[in-house]
């Protein structure tokens, strides 16, 4: 019983709380034609967030690659 109300609570946080920005962008879209770009907006924002999280992480890889401090135990 409390297990079930549980991920009921889940399910209803991620559907009716969580999702309201993409539910006003996909209604805003729908009034408009908005096109490709417009649609897809939000995955080059995290497309672009990824990809300057991977060159800091790769940053730091050949820094400690170089102090010689990357496999220390």
């Amino acid at each position: 019983m409390i297990a079930g109300n549980i991920f009921r609570w889940i399910g209803s946080l991620f559907t009716d709380i969580l999702f309201i920005p993409f539910d006003a962008l996909r209604l805003s879209l729908a009034k408009s034609d908005g096109g490709w770009w417009t649609s897809n907006a939000i995955n080059w924002v995290f497309l672009v967030i990824l990809l300057v999280l991977f060159a800091y992480w790769m940053k730091e890889s050949v820094t400690f690659m170089k102090e010689g401090t990357e496999d220390r135990a």
